[in-house]
């Protein structure tokens, strides 16, 4: 399997700007620009992009392992942050925030068990192993940290 997506830039890099594609047309030159990066224009950047995949990818990864367990998911929804740090050169960390609805016969201890072997096996968390990643859950009426 290969996945892949194209960019296009005019220009310097603070008044340039660029175009993203996707194979799956998913983003159709999608405007990218340094203010959609640095600042708050209208578009995407590689951070958000990042952090979508990295979203999805513990999300669905975590859908798996319940229901390999026989416990399927109710409802997961996770947001991802990437955390940019410039004067450090870059990337500094993850924070993967999970709110699941409770699942009948899975204790809170148990669910925490898997989250946390989702986000460490995910192939985005291996991809990006240099980073730190954390995870806070909320599942069903309790906050756990991890």
């Amino acid at each position: 399997m290969k996945r892949s997506a194209k960019a296009h830039w005019s220009g310097d890099l603070s008044t340039g700007h660029g175009q993203l594609s996707t194979d799956s047309n998913v983003l159709d030159k999608t405007q990218y620009s340094f203010n959609t990066r640095f600042q708050d224009g209208i578009g995407t950047n590689p951070e958000e992009l990042l952090a979508a995949a990295h979203a999805g990818c513990f999300t669905m990864a975590l859908a798996y392992a319940l229901s390999q367990k026989g416990t399927p998911a109710n409802e997961l929804d996770t947001k991802a942050s990437v955390s940019v740090d410039l004067a450090k050169g870059g990337i500094t960390g993850i924070e993967l925030t999970l709110n699941a609805a409770a699942i009948e016969g899975v204790p809170a201890d148990s669910f925490l068990e898997i989250a946390n072997d989702a986000k460490l096996n995910c192939p985005i968390s291996k991809a990006l192993s240099g980073v730190s990643i954390s995870l806070k859950v909320t599942y069903g009426e309790l906050q756990p940290a991890i």
